[in-house]
């Protein structure tokens, strides 16, 4: 499970990428990705590391937390050490974005658990 939780907190942030980039009128190649996306992605991994380090498999809340706020913090800092932009907006934005999606698919799976757990008892 924790692959597949790793994957999509990637996917979270490619698409995050993805549509900052066409918003605001930057090619979508691939280079391009890379060199908007390497910031966010080393700081999911720090993230990532943190909840492993803790032996959780990374679907809770809390490690949904952890791994959104180490993106968008992290992210932020290796931004400004490389040179790219970190408007007060742009922050808001990506914690909004990223946070809702770290977040939500988390609450999601939760959901359905829960439903099918209750579903299994009646």
């Amino acid at each position: 499970m924790r692959e597949t939780s790793v994957a999509i907190d990637t996917a979270v942030v490619l698409v995050f990428v993805g549509i900052g980039r066409t918003v605001h009128a930057h090619e979508l190649n691939f280079a391009g990705l890379v060199s908007t996306a390497w910031p966010f992605l080393a700081g999911m991994a720090a993230g990532w590391l943190v909840v492993t380090r803790r032996r959780h498999v990374g679907t809770s809340l809390w490690d949904g937390v952890t791994v959104a706020v180490s993106t968008v913090g992290l992210g932020m800092v290796l931004r400004v050490i490389s040179g790219q932009g970190t408007a007060v907006a742009f922050v808001l934005v990506a914690f909004g974005f990223l946070g809702a999606a770290m977040l939500g698919w988390r609450l999601a799976r939760e959901f359905l658990r829960r439903r099918r757990l209750t579903n299994r008892v009646s």
